[in-house]
């Protein structure tokens, strides 16, 4: 039988990150977050890396000053054409892009008429002149040159011809790529198809590259797009980072650029198998150097991407992952969750035990016991969807597994402020029984929960719980009103981590905000001593 050979067409990834998606509002990377998201593209794969502009600022020409080496990646700087009146030889704009290290260089240029006459004033003829002349100086000092049109498919729509013209004059020039830019976001799906099968009639496909903002929520579904019409090049950010709504999200498109039967199929990406597995840890990493919440219900990437709550759904991904999934978690770093929530059933209690290393038979009556108790703590506010380490607690202390680490005898909060604004202090008091020795300890901080964690620290110094609790740290302190009145009750939710960045979830609930977070404070410390396998003082 004669076996089809296909000839995949290789797509090329360009990541804007740290350009572009430094535009977002409220990010401002600095030049060590720069090398540590850079070396993680460069790891994960992408043929480009923007790092910034240099020359517009001290932080990105002090990016460019690093000595960086890529196995990967290609550097990229990043500016603006030459302006006009002075040639390209003489214009400092470029100069400061030439004398780089970045063996890539991509500059930007207007290629609707409405914006050259508007905003930089000057003739259509002379701003394909700067076109033409910006690509042709990079291209002579031996750097690849890219041309972002900006603003092209709002160009295309006014001025059909002259956009066209610009992408030429960029071509002609020698320019490898050519972007085509959608600035505002405003293009719909249908319409790249449309203005990309235009623009392939004059500029060859593998010379095209799209950059999507996501103005309309498209910017993936545009860059598909685009690459089905015919471009080999997508631009985009981590997490869709970007000003406004975002650019194209990489970590949403190279997955389905991968692992999707038409994509896989046609194309190749320089980005391996190996490196596909790097996309969660990546995502989560820029999350928290921006520190920021990572989004739970992001694709592919989200905690809750795989996450099963309905007992038929869990009993029915037990069976076949494939029936809820449509690619196994582990391809992309991430893992399958399977949430505990009063709606659970027998089904949800077993694939969520054996994910925490818990055996147990199905018919073991343990199981219905555990069922019991989560849906009697969930009528009361709790809630273990995301509480996977409160959860586990709860687990181990129905089956008796559980060995108690130390009883809380009392603790104390005592908030003082001088009348002054700012002179607001929070002390906090705890008494524990550790074994048959009381101990206590005391703490400050700048709220009542900060005082009560610092705390519960100290008094551990001087027991054998000390360097277990002294890497232990809260990133994450987020609290719910479940019913209204001054009678209110509360959930509190903490995320903690230890010094191997291992992440944890636990809850606490009750009509006092401040013992709702001790209750999750207290579970946070008990798990840490659990998972460390720490032995009980008696």
């Amino acid at each position: 039988m004669e076996v089809k050979v296909v000839n995949k067409e290789k797509l090329y990834i360009f990541d804007t990150t740290l350009r572009d998606g430094a535009q977002t509002h409220g990010v401002d990377f600095n030049v060590d977050e720069k090398k540590i998201i850079a070396n993680k593209l460069d790891l994960l794969g992408v043929d480009y890396i923007e790092g910034g502009w240099p020359g517009a600022n001290a932080t990105d020409t002090a990016f460019f000053n690093e000595k960086l080496k890529f196995k990967n990646a290609s550097f990229t700087a990043f500016g603006m054409t030459k302006k006009a009146g002075r040639s390209a030889e003489n214009d400092p704009g470029l100069a400061s892009l030439i004398n780089t290290s970045a063996t890539s260089i991509c500059v930007v240029g207007k290629s609707w008429d409405f914006h050259v006459e508007l905003a930089l004033e000057i003739k259509l003829e002379e701003n394909l002149e700067n076109i033409n002349q910006s690509i042709d100086f990079i291209v002579k000092n031996n750097k690849e040159a890219l041309f972002d049109a900006e603003h092209f498919f709002d160009g295309f729509k006014a001025n059909k011809e002259y956009a066209l013209k610009c992408l030429q004059a960029a071509l002609d020039a020698g320019a490898r790529w050519i972007v085509l830019c959608d600035t505002n976001g405003g293009t719909l799906p249908h319409e790249v198809t449309e203005i990309i099968a235009e623009a392939i009639k004059v500029i060859p496909g593998e010379k095209l590259g799209i950059h999507a903002h996501n103005d309309t929520g498209n910017a993936v579904a545009n860059s598909l797009a685009a690459i089905h019409a015919g471009v080999r090049q997508v631009q985009g950010t981590i997490n869709g980072l970007g000003e406004r709504c975002g650019n194209a999200n990489l970590v949403t498109l190279i997955p389905t650029l991968l692992l999707k039967p038409y994509f896989k199929d046609n194309f190749e990406l320089q980005i391996s198998k190996d490196g596909l597995k790097l996309l969660t840890d990546l995502s989560r990493l820029q999350d928290e150097i921006l520190n920021r919440a990572s989004n739970k219900t992001a694709p592919y990437v989200g905690a809750s991407a795989f996450a099963h709550k309905g007992g038929l759904h869990v009993s029915a991904v037990n069976k076949d992952p494939k029936t809820y999934e449509h690619i196994d978690p582990s391809i992309v770093g991430n893992q399958r969750q399977i949430v505990i929530s009063e709606q659970s059933g027998k089904s949800n209690i077993i694939a969520k035990l054996k994910s925490a290393g818990i055996e147990l038979n199905e018919d073991d009556q343990s199981i219905q016991k555990i069922l019991d108790r989560v849906k009697e703590r969930e009528f009361t506010g709790y809630t273990y969807d995301g509480a996977d380490a409160s959860f586990e607690l709860l687990v181990k202390k129905v089956l008796g597994k559980f060995t108690e680490f130390f009883d809380t005898k009392s603790f104390k909060i005592n908030i003082e402020n001088s009348g002054s604004e700012g002179s607001t202090l929070s002390k906090a008091e705890v008494i524990f029984l550790i074994g048959r020795t009381e101990v206590s300890g005391s703490g400050e901080g700048n709220g009542p929960i900060n005082a009560l964690d610092n705390a519960i620290r100290n008094s551990f110094e001087s027991s054998g719980y000390a360097s277990y609790v002294k890497d232990l740290n809260l990133i994450d302190y987020k609290v719910r009103i479940l019913n209204t009145g001054t009678d209110a009750v509360t959930r509190v939710s903490i995320e903690s981590i230890d010094k191997n960045g291992k992440s944890w979830f636990t809850v606490g609930v009750s009509d006092n905000i401040i013992e709702a977070s001790f209750k999750a404070l207290i579970d946070s410390v008990e798990y840490k001593l659990m998972k460390d396998q720490a032995k009980p003082i008696i």
